[in-house]
């Protein structure tokens, strides 16, 4: 099927036929009925790449995400998609699964279909990656990586001010001398930034207390393994902070195996606040990260740099919010 046929049956020119499709004026009501009816009767599906090869200009916005696995982002794809096609606009994601070879080779896969522009939530970053994009045609917005620059925007979580919360809040609890960070690639900046920041939030609280790191897989059964590992180990601590909600509730799965009653026992808190935070058992003391802003901004900061001319490089900065639920308590030997 195609456009010919289209015009063929309505009777008019395909010119006609591609104004009517890409919604230009000059198109009486009654032909412009008639097109439609046309393509309904035959079930035309127009070649969008086609159509925007021809235009000049895509409406497509290319998507990198680490790990789709992790409610996390897929809750900012959904809200980055949903305002997307509001404004006539479509979305391509890309899992790299945190492997710099791949996002090496979805950056360019999106550079061949000629996307409007790019969001790049991943961790994974190296000069390789940023040198690709800086001799990217099309605006790219960064989530958490990459430099500010022409073309070039990136939002920013607040981390430091997140672990921060998390530790005084521990502290306060009494967990002041033995604590366990869970986490994964901790060789990425995002995840050394925040297990940086635990460390040194204990360090200014209670110089004498001691944070221990076990790295496990960025999901479920990485939470699991990791927990596993640690209490199979000569560490014994009051509280566990993990790098997010997802492995977070991994570990729940393998303290309740073991017997460990959360939080009399020992507390555990996340990052992120993704929905499963708030039905799983315990119920997660977490970070709160508006997924829903981030996926916002990151559109704006797309249609802004495609639809109007001039530098739109900027930086964001969100402020995350400590939500305190049923998996801390005070530490055993204050309670």
């Amino acid at each position: 099927m195609n456009l010919e046929e289209v015009a063929r049956r309505a009777k008019v020119s395909s010119a006609t036929v591609s104004r009517v499709l890409n919604n230009k004026a000059l198109v009486r009501s009654s032909t412009r009925e008639r097109v439609m009816k046309a393509i309904s009767d035959l079930n035309y599906h127009p070649n969008l790449h086609a159509r925007n090869l021809a235009a000049g200009k895509s409406r497509t916005f290319g998507v990198l995400v680490s790990n789709m696995e992790n409610p996390f982002f897929y809750d900012i794809v959904c809200q980055l998609e949903l305002e997307a096609h509001r404004a006539g606009y479509e979305v391509v994601v890309a899992n790299t699964n945190y492997h710099p070879e791949q996002l090496l080779k979805s950056i360019r896969l999106m550079k061949e279909r000629r996307v409007a522009g790019l969001a790049a939530m991943v961790s994974e970053i190296n000069p390789e990656v940023i040198d690709e994009l800086e001799g990217a045609k099309f605006p790219v917005v960064f989530y958490d990586v990459g430099p500010v620059g022409l073309n070039l925007a990136n939002v920013r979580l607040n981390y430091r001010k997140g672990m921060d919360k998390i530790a005084s809040y521990l502290h306060l609890l009494g967990h002041n001398s033995r604590i366990a960070w869970l986490g994964h690639h901790v060789d990425f900046a995002p995840l050394f930034e925040r297990r940086d920041a635990l460390i040194n939030a204990f360090k200014r609280l209670a110089p004498e207390a001691t944070v221990r790191s076990f790295i496990g897989t960025d999901n479920l059964e990485g939470g699991w393994q990791t927990m596993r590992e640690m209490l199979s180990s000569s560490y014994a601590p009051t509280a566990v902070v993990c790098a997010n909600d997802f492995m977070a509730v991994g570990a729940l799965r393998a303290l309740r195996e073991e017997g460990i009653a959360v939080p009399r026992q020992m507390s555990i808190t996340g990052f992120d606040n993704i929905k499963l935070a708030e039905f799983c058992y315990p119920a997660l003391t977490t970070i709160h990260v508006d997924r829903q802003r981030i996926g916002h901004i990151v559109f704006e900061k797309l249609i802004q740099s495609v639809e109007s001319e001039g530098d739109h490089s900027s930086e964001f900065l969100i402020e995350p919010d400590l939500i305190v639920r049923d998996s801390t308590g005070p530490a055993p030997d204050v309670a």
